[in-house]
């Protein structure tokens, strides 16, 4: 069975102003619907994948059955499906702040200002395309850094967060090349922290 393409939870302008209608609307209708039909494409051809979470089978891409072809267009498609369904999943029109998260942050990081700022800097300095997240590492330890393309968290055996799409598609209609300053917006639409 073929799966589906997450529902999103909110209107496409729900995000205004920081994240436009339109991009919200082509980039999740189009950019990650593209990689749910591709994701399904490779599964397809594997019947024994066929009940499993792709997060599951991304935690073990070598153990998975795919073959090593597959293993990297899963890691692409795979990936861009598993990336997005969180990256909406943690955005919304209104905060939900994780208190135990928030203290966690402000312990691990010094407080949710320093955080920020680090995590800001990471994604504004990210080279090409790519995401930079938060995760739990194989120690339940809090940390930040960035990934290529659609490479996901679950590759180096640590537990994603939340995530930033610093993907030019996931801002150029409003921002262009101004990435700084859709990274500064974005913090108004993380509703954890």
């Amino acid at each position: 069975m073929a799966i589906e393409l997450p529902k999103l939870g909110y209107a496409y302008d729900a995000l205004e102003p920081y994240l436009d209608a339109q991009t919200m609307e082509i980039h999740y209708l189009k950019h990650h619907q593209a990689y749910t039909d591709k994701m399904n494409a490779i599964l397809a051809k594997y019947p024994a994948l066929a009940d499993k979470d792709p997060r599951e089978i991304m935690k073990n891409i070598a153990g998975s059955g795919l073959d090593p072809k597959d293993q990297q267009a899963f890691i692409n498609s795979g990936g861009g499906y598993i990336n997005h369904s969180l990256l909406w999943s943690v955005l919304g029109p209104k905060k939900e702040i994780d208190e135990k998260l928030l203290e966690e942050v402000k312990q691990e990081f010094g407080s949710l200002e320093i955080f920020k700022e680090q995590l800001g800097e990471l994604a504004k300095n990210h080279f090409g395309s790519g995401w930079a997240w938060l995760v739990r590492d194989e120690k339940g330890k809090l940390k930040i850094y960035s990934t290529g393309n659609q490479d996901s968290p679950y590759l180096k055996g640590h537990e994603p967060i939340f995530c930033l799409d610093v993907w030019e598609h996931a801002y150029y209609l409003k921002y262009q090349n101004r990435r700084p300053e859709y990274i500064n917006n974005w913090w108004n639409v993380l509703k954890l922290l």
